[in-house]
């Protein structure tokens, strides 16, 4: 609720925000638990039948699927039929009242519940008003935006997987994470513009959009070079090695990215006079030549298996690390001392869910509610959107 009604004691950068939050699945909700570990309050409304992520499952904690749990701590819930008028007046009293209002239903679906950023914004004038899509509001404004679409639409499944295989999606909803972050950076930066001039405004997000700048150098390789690029495996198109190579008994990623980490890396496997062969003077002359540099690689790799490899490698000041399946993940950021697990809530509600990414000195990430059962607040948040507001939450 507001920093009136709340818990005085939490903190974090955004302490004192109302955040209303109508979005579902993935990109809303990550977008708006980034927003709660930064101190905002977080209002998830929900339809009768709950976010739809509660029932993707398995796998499960307990019986709640752990891909809900992933990405909603910090909220509270209300369920609300805006179908109804009268969830749909407690609703728009909800949006009247926040500084920030997210959702994620097709460009217009708001505007039939009178939640839409041009009805918000009459009586809420400051109010910064977010909109997740899939393909924007203008002639994608009716197509449904769900990340695996947008992986095969933008591009991304032509660039992943082996070059003679079929395209492969990402191991996970990279687009719907990415224009989470894209939302928060937006919201941010809206917020900002308010703090200045006093003025909200629509903030408007896709998901074909972040993938096209999230592809970087292959929508630069396009954009710029009018060259269209293609699957390459492990491969990089423009650095060698930037690879997975074979060691002893693992694949090993090497990552050379420039003239003097391929001489520290020759120096390392005991083969200095590679670096010094013209053939590989340069990046330019090593992404040419892979065919010809992989085996006097691969040939002193054998040497010596990947983690040891990796031991040597990381004391030289090459890049370079295992492949590891997620628990080995977490493991390497526990010894790189990163503590990627917080637990949230006490007792049974406890729940083990991974770190804020964000480090602040003097306004650390909030760690207060674990995620939400459905409408486990709704009696509360009711009879304080209906009851005559004290104060204003700005």
């Amino acid at each position: 609720m507001t920093a009136s009604t709340a818990d005085t004691t939490r903190g974090g950068p955004l302490h004192g925000l109302l955040v209303a939050d109508f979005s579902r699945i993935l990109a809303g909700p990550y977008a708006t638990m980034l927003l709660a570990d930064m101190g905002a309050e977080v209002v998830k409304v929900e339809g009768p039948r709950g976010d739809d992520t509660r029932t993707w499952m398995p796998p499960v904690r307990g019986e709640v699927s752990t891909y809900y749990l992933g990405i909603n701590r910090g909220k509270r819930s209300i369920a609300l039929d805006l179908r109804d008028e009268a969830d749909a007046a407690v609703a728009r009293e909800l949006a009247r009242r926040a500084d920030v209002v997210i959702e994620n239903l097709k460009p217009g679906g708001m505007a039939k519940y009178g939640l839409d950023f041009e009805s918000v914004r009459v009586d809420n004038p400051g109010v910064i008003y977010a909109s997740i899509s899939g393909f924007g509001s203008g002639a994608g404004r009716n197509v449904p935006g769900y990340d695996l679409m947008v992986q095969a639409m933008s591009g991304l499944m032509s660039l992943t997987g082996d070059p003679d295989g079929p395209p492969y999606r990402a191991g996970i909803s990279v687009f719907d994470v990415m224009a989470g972050n894209h939302a928060t950076i937006g919201i941010l930066a809206a917020l900002h513009h308010r703090d200045a001039t006093g003025e909200g405004q629509h903030v408007e997000v896709n998901l074909l959009s972040s993938a096209l700048t999230g592809l970087v150098n292959h929508s630069s390789a396009w954009a710029a070079g009018g060259v269209v690029p293609f699957r390459m495996g492990n491969a990089h198109p423009s650095l060698f090695p930037y690879e997975p190579l074979p060691t002893a008994d693992n694949e090993l990623i090497i990552t050379a990215g420039n003239d003097e980490q391929f001489r520290k890396l020759c120096g390392v496997l005991g083969i200095p006079e590679v670096a010094e062969d013209p053939r590989f003077a340069g990046n330019a002359d090593r992404t040419e030549r892979r065919e010809e540099l992989r085996p006097l690689l691969t040939e002193q790799l054998a040497r010596r298996g990947a983690l040891e490899w990796f031991e040597l490698l990381t004391e030289a000041g090459v890049p370079s690390g295992p492949i590891n399946t997620i628990d080995g993940g977490f493991a390497m950021a526990e010894r790189f001392e990163l503590d990627p697990i917080v637990e949230v809530g006490e007792g049974d509600r406890a729940v083990p869910t991974t770190r804020h990414p964000i480090r602040f000195s003097e306004t650390p990430a909030v760690y207060r509610l674990p995620p939400p059962e459905l409408d486990e607040h709704g009696v509360e948040l009711r009879r304080w959107l209906t009851a005559p507001q004290e104060a204003d939450h700005a």
